[in-house]
């Protein structure tokens, strides 16, 4: 009898486990509906593909713009366009802030991203006054244009913008998205008075370099055997390189987004994500093309040869792209959850460059970088929430970056709260820093040993020997077979174009599509989120996405081991030469013996200089000699020195350039001699007790606007205070001057050490 009843409450049990038949109907409902809104939402990707793709300048910008220039009525014509943004309702521009350009990657992609949203570059460059222009480029290049001609057109561009606000002191910031930001790069590297400072977001300029484990990209070139694939691609294409073939290597550096991750996103949140998903896919799916020629130099030159920071790229006229020529600040951003750009492509260039941070004072280059954790490739440049943090601090503090002086640093985004000191002084929710850093800060992310270098350099050596073999033997019947039509007809052929397809209008369930989204999301019912049916959905999807990861990462390390096995041979680097020089780095940039002539007599002039000035040079220096003693330079500061901007009495105030010009020449002579430099200070202050005291409490004020002057700056501090003769009483401590002893301050006042400049002459 107990067996009986401890059978059937077992029964009990097993039945009470199974979901009810009510769940399993409601599941069932909910997947149907979400199924015929998910497919409609297709259809109605493939109308907007269509729609877009009709647009005679399909972009994807969320502001009105005007045309400004035409890059098609050049000399040299190209298919890019410079163009107004036309400010939003509400937005206020100045017109004596210097303006914003905005130039878009043209990757396989079409323009606009830079201004997706309102949370965008764009958008916060206007909301911090700015006015914005945006360099967007048509779906088809002009036949023949070259990279070359695409610079040649940007730099007519940046002329016609300092034209257009003549009345503005400072030039451009420049924004270069991705593949944009290489092409910044040279076009400032040719052309550096055009530039305000320049903010590259995402973009590769040191191509050989990552990390063993990760970044599969780079190994490409080499196990594809070169660019002669490219080649081909371009001769199939009559000439034209489809961009959908650079969508499709995004799309496989994560198969399981790609196949899986994105739609079902998309099926599972189908009530709430349709405009998210549909916005995206405008973009996504506008693919552009680019002239066989272009996409060569692109392969050859950057992605297979990194010849850009090696100083190995030329003009038409054999003129070399050297980096070290830009003369504006550099602001790079990138990502840890980059696996497009990830950091050592990002900033490598730097270390291919510069041997240490004087080296790039010495060029009198300001580079400011910024990591983020997390954010993917796209996100760096159409992440709403990177839009307002990171660039919108960018846009606000572009003017303290422009004066920067010569160096390295790092950008710090501390949350602002109640907390802050002085706070009216701070921008926006976040308080900007900018740390000191030094070359193996950048090191200790990972990066190429000087072997990895060796084996990218054969497989750079391979690829234009297979070009060649190509070029030879193979090109010219590939030329001869393909016609016009069959390249036309190519064009239609890869699978992104090919799904475009399937949901057209003239498709037979179109309309059946329509009508039964139309009937789903009347008589919507979601599934309830506890439903059984609904977390084993969740969890085949888990087991798909982990699956897909795993595929992705094996096949990824497959590739590693097999590039390295190939152009890691002793043997096939000796055949193709290439250096075992173990002080040679294919990668480095060689050096410039005219400009180390050129730096050694600046570092003459400047020290002859010290002494000469008045109360804007002194205090400047004096600033910089106590600042060196903080951890970084901040917003708050930037804010408050303003103020010495309006120091010249009865002269006009200094412009941007000027200030900047100050600055840093204040400072390359506190690095070149930093006790010379302070002993000279008294000298270039005004002698008067009152004066003295007055610009002190100015440079007192400066100094106190992100805190209190504490530790080896208040020492720093006490010490101007001292030479100055001037009182000065630090939080807690006794006055560092008394006001006693005249006739001692009188006779050091006219004394000729403080008359000309204590040490003025070392």
């Amino acid at each position: 009898m107990k067996q009986g009843k401890s059978r059937q409450n077992s029964t009990q049990d097993a039945v009470g486990s199974i979901p009810a038949i009510g769940e399993m109907v409601d599941y069932w409902t909910d997947a149907w509906q979400r199924t015929s809104i998910f497919l409609d939402v297709m259809r109605k990707r493939d109308d907007q593909a269509r729609e877009h793709a009709a647009n005679p300048v399909p972009n994807v910008l969320n502001f009105e713009a005007e045309l400004v220039s035409d890059g098609r009525t050049f000399d040299r014509p190209v298919n890019y366009l410079l163009v107004r943004i036309i400010p939003q309702e509400g937005v206020e521009i100045d017109p004596a802030k210097r303006p914003f350009v905005v130039i878009d990657p043209r990757a396989g992609h079409g323009p606009g991203i830079g201004g997706f949203k309102a949370d965008s570059e764009i958008g916060v460059a206007m909301k911090a006054g700015h006015p914005c222009y945006f360099v967007g480029f048509l779906p088809q290049p002009i036949p023949g244009q070259t990279i070359m001609d695409i610079a040649l057109a940007e730099a007519i561009f940046l002329e016609a913008v300092i034209a257009r606000h003549s009345e503005v002191d400072e030039k451009p910031c420049v924004i270069g998205n991705c593949q944009a930001g290489w092409a910044v790069m040279i076009l400032a590297s040719l052309r550096p008075e055009l530039f305000g400072p320049i903010i590259i977001a995402g973009s590769p300029l040191s191509y050989w370099a990552g990390v063993h484990g990760a970044n599969p990209m780079r190994y490409s070139g080499g196990l594809l055997g070169g660019s002669w694939l490219t080649a081909m691609t371009g001769d199939l294409g009559n000439g034209k390189f489809d961009g959908t073939h650079l969508v499709k290597n995004f799309e496989d550096q994560n198969p399981a987004n790609t196949l899986w991750s994105k739609n079902y996103n998309l099926y599972s949140n189908v009530d709430t994500e349709e405009q998210r998903y549909l916005g995206f896919e405008r973009w996504w799916g506008g693919h552009v093309s680019l002239n066989a020629e272009e996409m060569q130099f692109i392969v050859d030159e950057l992605f297979v040869g990194n010849k850009l920071a090696a100083g190995g790229i030329h003009t038409d006229d054999g003129v070399p792209v050297d980096m070290r020529n830009i003369t504006t600040p550099i602001v790079v951003f990138c990502s840890k959850g980059d696996n497009i750009t990830p950091p050592q492509q990002a900033l490598g260039w730097i270390l291919d460059l510069y041997d240490d941070v004087d080296e790039i004072r010495a060029y009198g280059q300001t580079i400011v970088y910024t990591v983020h954790e997390t954010v993917g490739h796209l996100g760096i440049f159409v992440s709403a929430g990177v839009a307002r943090k990171e660039h919108g601090e960018f846009a606000s503090n572009i003017d303290l970056i422009d004066v920067l002086p010569s160096g390295l640093y790092e950008a710090v985004l501390e949350p602002k709260d109640d907390a802050v000191n002085n706070p009216d002084l701070v921008n926006g929710e976040w308080v900007t820093r900018f740390e000191p850093r030094v070359l193996d800060d950048i090191r200790a992310m990972g990066g190429n040993s000087l072997e990895d270098d060796r084996c990218f350099e054969a497989a750079a050596k391979v690829s234009e020997i297979n070009l060649s073999l190509y070029r030879a033997f193979a090109q010219p019947v590939v030329r001869a077979m393909t016609t016009t039509a069959m390249a036309e007809a190519s064009r239609h052929l890869p699978p992104l174009k090919l799904k475009d397809g399937l949901f057209s209008p003239a498709s037979p369930v179109s309309s059946w599509l329509s009508d039964s989204a139309k009937h789903a999301r009347e008589n919507r019912k979601p599934v309830a989120e506890d439903n059984p049916f609904l977390k084993m959905q969740e969890q085949v999807s888990q087991m798909i996405v982990s699956n897909l990861d795993s595929w992705q990462k094996a096949k990824e390390k497959m590739a590693e081991k097999t590039f390295y096995a190939i152009y890691g041979s002793p043997e096939l680097q000796a055949v193709l030469g290439v250096d075992q020089n173990p002080s040679c780095s294919p990668s480095k940039a060689a050096k410039n013996p005219s400009h180390q002539a050129q730096v050694a007599a600046r570092i003459v002039a400047l020290k002859e200089a010290m002494t000469e000035g008045g109360l804007a040079e002194g205090l400047a220096r004096a600033l910089l000699y106590v600042a060196m003693a903080r951890a970084g330079i901040d917003e708050r500061g930037f804010e408050a020195i303003r103020r010495m901007r309006k120091l010249r009495v009865g002269s006009p105030k200094m412009t941007i350039a000027e200030f900047k010009k100050l600055i840093r020449e204040q400072n390359n002579m506190l690095v070149i001699d930093e006790e010379a430099a302070v002993a000279a200070i008294p000298g270039l202050i005004p002698v008067a007790p009152k004066e003295r005291q007055a610009a002190f409490e100015v440079l007192l004020d400066i100094l106190k606007s992100p805190g209190e002057v504490t530790g080896v700056a208040a020492t720093r501090l006490s010490h101007i205070a001292d030479i100055l003769d001037v009182a000065w009483q630090s939080s807690g401590q006794p006055t560092v001057k008394e006001r006693a002893a005249p006739k001692k301050r009188q006779a050091r006042r006219t004394s000729p050490a403080a008359k000309h400049g204590a040490g003025g002459d070392k």
